[in-house]
C-alpha cells in the first residue's frame, strides 16, 4: 500500500516532535530532596517528557565529560558550584540567557554567563548552647586550630560540603596555609563523623562543643524537637572562608538537542513556587529576587562570603589530595 505524501510527512516528523519534547536532567541533588520539586515541573510541562538522572554531583559531571557531545543530557542540576566550573572550563555548557542570568546577584552566577545559582548553602559553626556562649566562639575557621578546641571539635571530612570549604581555603589562603589549617586542626583530635547530620547529633549530645556543618541542617533538628534543641550556628567574621556561600545550580549543556525546554527547566527553578520550595522545605537560601529565606535565618545580604569565583571550587582532585597528605582521608 503505497502512504500519502501527508502521512509520509507525519511519520517523518514524528520522531522530530518527540525529540523536541522530551528533557534529560542530570541531577546532582537527591531524589528524597527535590524530587517533589521535579514533579512539580512535569505537572505544570505536560507536554515535555522528562527523565531525570540521579547521581553525585561529581560523578556526573564526570560522567558528562566522557559522554562529551554524545550525551543525552539536556541539563546539569548540580548540588555545588564545583561541579558546574569543570564542566564550563572544558566548554561544556552553553550561554544561558541574560534574562535567566538577571534573576540572580552576580556573586552567585558563572562569570561566564554559563551557569546559576539556584538555592545558597552557608557554611556555618554549629555549637552546643550549653556549653559555649556565642561570645566564645572563634571569629575565624582558621582559629580552630587553637589547642583551647582540642577535642571539643567534630567534622565530616568526606562531606562535599566540608571538601568545598577546604577548597576555598586552598583558594583564598593559599596552598601552604590551607595545609598548615588542616594539620593544626587535626592535631586538635577533632572527632570524625560521617555526615552533616551526624554532626548535628554529636553536638546535641554535648559530645563536642563545635562542629562544621551547612546551615540548614539544624533547621531540621529544630522542625523535630523543638527551640530546646542545644544547637545554633554562627557565622565568622566578614569575608571569612568559614562563611562560604556555596550554591546548587544549573546550566545548559551546549550539545542539548532541546535548549527551549532546557532553558524552561532552569526558568522554572527560579520561579518564585521553586524558590518559596527551597526556602520552606529544605530550608537553603533562595537566590531569586522576591522571595525571603526562612524567617529565622540570617540574610543572606548580611553573610560576607569570601571573595572568589564559585567555579574555581572545581578542583576537587587537589583538595582530596591535600586531605590524604595530612591525613585527614
Amino acid at each position: 500500500m503505497r502512504l500519502s505524501f501527508l502521512t509520509l510527512a507525519l511519520l517523518t516528523a514524528l520522531p522530530l516532535a518527540s525529540a523536541q519534547n522530551a528533557l534529560t536532567v542530570y541531577s546532582g541533588r537527591s531524589e528524597s530532596l527535590v524530587g517533589p520539586l521535579l514533579e512539580q515541573f512535569k505537572r505544570a510541562n505536560p507536554g515535555i517528557s522528562v527523565r531525570i538522572r540521579y547521581g553525585d554531583s561529581a560523578q556526573l559531571a564526570a560522567t558528562l565529560l566522557e559522554e562529551g557531545s554524545n550525551s543525552p543530557a539536556d541539563v546539569f542540576f548540580s548540588q555545588d558550584a564545583g561541579a558546574l566550573g569543570a564542566l564550563s572550563k572544558e566548554g561544556r555548557l552553553a550561554p544561558l540567557p541574560a534574562s535567566v542570568l538577571g534573576k540572580v546577584n552576580k556573586t552567585f552566577t558563572s562569570p561566564r554567563g554559563e551557569w546559576v545559582g539556584v538555592s545558597g548553602r552557608a557554611r556555618v559553626i554549629a555549637y552546643n548552647t550549653r556549653a559555649l556562649s556565642a561570645r566564645e566562639l572563634p571569629q575565624s575557621v582558621l582559629d580552630l586550630t587553637d589547642p583551647r578546641w582540642k577535642g571539643k571539635i567534630g567534622w565530616a571530612p568526606t562531606n562535599a560540603s566540608f571538601q568545598a570549604l577546604v577548597t576555598a581555603l586552598r583558594k583564598t589562603q593559599g596552598e601552604a596555609r590551607a595545609e598548615a589549617w588542616l594539620r593544626g586542626v587535626r592535631a586538635n583530635n577533632p572527632r570524625v563523623y560521617k555526615n552533616n547530620t551526624a554532626v548535628l547529633e554529636a553536638l546535641g549530645r554535648g559530645e563536642v562543643q563545635l562542629g562544621l556543618v551547612n546551615h540548614y541542617y539544624l533547621y531540621n533538628f529544630l522542625k523535630d524537637q523543638g527551640p530546646d534543641f542545644p544547637v545554633r550556628n554562627a557565622f565568622m567574621r566578614a569575608g571569612d572562608a568559614g562563611n562560604l556561600v556555596n550554591v546548587a545550580g544549573a546550566g545548559v549543556l551546549k550539545s542539548s538537542r532541546n535548549r527551549a525546554a532546557a532553558e524552561r527547566f532552569v526558568n522554572f527553578l527560579l520561579s518564585k513556587p521553586a524558590q518559596e520550595f527551597f526556602a520552606r522545605q529544605t530550608y537553603e537560601y533562595p537566590l531569586a529576587a522576591g522571595v525571603r529565606p526562612a524567617a529565622d535565618l540570617l540574610p543572606l545580604a548580611q553573610i560576607r562570603t569570601p571573595d572568589m569565583d564559585l567555579s574555581d571550587l572545581d578542583d576537587l582532585k587537589g583538595t582530596v589530595a591535600l586531605l590524604q597528605k595530612t591525613g585527614v582521608l
